[in-house]
């Protein structure tokens, strides 16, 4: 699901509100979860998952095309856990 569908069901079950307001809405919770993972905060929303950053050591690495060593720097990557409900929802027993 892309953003724009996102959006769009959202109006779909709120005709009440206006579609500006849900992409308000739906924008301020990305951003506010792209703000706590680069303050290097953790979001978690019960029963759907977590998100966290992965801190990512320097190492040896190889480019494909030439088979020469190079340096990887160090890095951080969003890292998300999926919740308990969520898992059994994708995996009925």
């Amino acid at each position: 699901m892309t953003r724009s569908q996102l959006i769009a069901r959202l109006v779909e079950r709120n005709p009440h509100l206006t579609t500006d307001d849900i992409e308000k809405v739906v924008g301020t919770v990305f951003d506010e979860i792209s703000d706590a993972l680069s303050r290097g905060d953790r979001v978690e929303l019960r029963g759907f998952g977590a998100f966290s950053v992965k801190e990512r050591d320097s190492r040896k690495g190889r480019n494909p095309r030439t088979g020469q060593t190079v340096d990887v720097e160090s890095k951080r990557s969003p890292y998300f856990k999926t919740g308990k409900e969520l898992r059994d929802r994708l995996n009925p027993v």
